[in-house]
């Protein structure tokens, strides 16, 4: 499945979005505009669909509904959500659509309920909450018809790609030092904590051979590396080893725990664009990596997401990443924060100024990053 639009209302720093999506988008702008936060609409979709997750928990691991409402919400308070999904190619497409609106009670418990439900199916409505059911009890819409398995049946597809979405932002150090976090904690694993345990879990004819083509990468990128592979200690815990050139036989062994940062997400980066055909969220690549090699990600994840025909989604403030000639002025949204009136998201391509800087040669970094540094961003050097 493709996610063709997204269109959100009051939605954390954004009082209306309405973006179209390509199989690749870069989200760009100024930090604290929002770019994680137009990613977290996709992960609360996730959230509500996905096997013992639901609405009241997407909302409740996010603070509540309070800190989910844009602060420059006025007139209308309602949090709104709304997804165009595509299935399948030619005659036998089908156009999806699901929008889901949220409220809180004025009283009583403030519980969080739903103010609409709809899904679309080839633009005929096939969903309407509420409905009759719903108004003889109100208790029914603290629930979405999204994650129960018997009132989704018509539209399970859409529930389906929603549940797999895949957020990574693979904190290195969780893996070094695993006792910094509990690797036991149920549901979501946004900062790789498990992501040996998920790698183990692959099949091991599938397992080797994705460790053989990121092994092959590796060799290029990480100087001196000749073999990646895993294995488990005696107490049977998973782990990546890596064989370096060494003088002495047997030396250059390591564990991930004495892997460079930069190895650790490059690993984590290239296991997931192999992992699945589904819409991967991927936040600043750029971290811990050589500027030679952040260069190179869009080619990697173009030539790698063509052949799984799936959707990525990256933030990123790199020059060296956006400097890549193939990303195209309708492949990047730009965040713009408008004070009071919360976050604009425009593409690229729709800005006329940015279009001849495009028509005159300059790359998207040369005609796009200037416009996300702040404005008094000179003013920083005074600083004492």
């Amino acid at each position: 499945m493709h996610f063709t639009q997204l269109k959100l209302k009051n939605w954390r720093n954004f009082t209306r979005v309405e973006l179209p999506f390509r199989d690749r988008i870069f989200i760009t702008g100024p930090n604290a505009s929002g770019k994680s936060n137009l990613m977290d609409a996709f992960r609360f979709l996730r959230d509500i669909a996905k096997t013992g997750g639901g609405l009241q928990e997407a909302v409740t691991l996010r603070g509540g509904l309070a800190k989910l409402r844009c602060l420059a919400a006025r007139r209308n308070p309602n949090v709104e959500i709304e997804v165009e999904v595509r299935d399948g190619r030619g005659d036998n497409e089908t156009l999806w659509r699901y929008g889901i609106g949220l409220k809180q009670e004025s009283r009583g418990m403030r519980r969080v309920l739903l103010s609409y439900e709809k899904v679309w199916k080839n633009d005929i409505l096939i969903l309407n909450r509420p409905d009759q059911a719903d108004e003889s009890d109100d208790l029914r819409l603290t629930e979405t018809h999204l994650e129960q398995i018997t009132a989704n049946r018509e539209f399970r597809p859409l529930a389906e790609a929603f549940q797999k979405i895949l957020y990574l932002h693979l904190v290195p150090q969780l893996l070094k030092f695993p006792q910094l976090a509990n690797r036991d904690v149920a549901g979501d694993d946004p900062f790789g904590i498990k992501f040996l345990d998920r790698l183990m879990e692959t099949p091991e004819k599938t397992r080797r051979s994705r460790l053989r083509k990121i092994e092959s990468a590796l060799r290029i990128a990480v100087p001196e590396l000749e073999e990646l592979k895993d294995v488990r200690d005696g107490k049977g815990a998973p782990h990546l080893e890596a064989v370096y050139q060494h003088w002495r036989p047997n030396a250059g062994r390591q564990r991930e725990d004495q892997f460079s940062d930069g190895t650790l997400r490059l690993i984590g980066l290239l296991w997931t664009l192999l992992d699945g055909d589904h819409l991967l969220l991927l936040e600043e690549l750029e971290l811990s990596l050589h500027t030679s090699i952040v260069a190179k990600l869009p080619d990697i994840i173009w030539r790698m997401q063509r052949a799984r025909k799936r959707q990525v989604v990256v933030s990123s403030h790199s020059i060296e990443l956006f400097s890549d000639r193939g990303i195209a002025a309708d492949e990047v949204a730009l965040l713009k924060p408008h004070g009071s009136e919360g976050t604009e998201v425009t593409l690229a391509s729709d800005k006329e100024s940015i279009r001849l800087l495009l028509q005159g040669g300059m790359t998207i970094a040369e005609a796009v990053l200037p416009m996300t540094a702040p404005d008094s961003v000179s003013q920083l050097t005074f600083f004492d």
